[in-house]
């Protein structure tokens, strides 16, 4: 295996592509084989190894140290992890401190800065918690921080 292991929500994407890719060739398949296609093209015996493999990997980045981009309340930043805890497969407590302080508050006379967050975020790299629209507190990029670093920078 040369290649670097993908997280799960991306081997799952890599298996949606390549079974719409081989249907426009003509070629169906399930998203179950394209799942076990995957595995294999990463040097797995199947999708069961594979998946075990990815399960307790937190995405690039989210360790401590690490570096993250994103969205806090629909805002960019980007940020070091300061800790990171797995809560469950998929799901990690991560706190982070920001390059620049976020306004949290929608109200022009008044102003309340963030430059550390807590949040838990799942496998999408989302957080559960909602704003009143439905836009997640914390939506994390995970294709490509370095260049998505650099478009959040003044």
């Amino acid at each position: 295996m040369t290649r670097d292991l993908p997280t799960i929500s991306e081997a799952k994407r890599e298996a949606r592509h390549l079974r719409a890719t081989l249907a426009e060739h003509g070629e169906a398949i399930s998203h179950a084989q394209a799942l076990e296609r995957v595995a294999r093209a990463y040097g797995y015996r199947d999708w069961n190894a594979f998946h075990a493999a990815l399960r307790d990997r937190p995405p690039k980045g989210w360790e401590v140290g690490g570096r993250v981009t994103g969205r806090y309340l629909s805002q960019p930043f980007a940020a070091t992890v300061l800790a990171a805890d797995q809560l469950r497969p998929g799901w990690f407590r991560l706190v982070l401190d920001l390059d620049k302080a976020v306004d949290v508050v929608r109200f022009d006379s008044f102003s309340n800065l963030r430059k550390r967050i807590r949040v838990e975020v799942g496998p999408e790299g989302h957080s559960k918690e909602r704003t009143s629209d439905g836009t997640p507190h914390v939506a994390l990029d995970l294709d490509e921080p370095d260049a998505e670093r650099k478009s959040h920078e003044p």
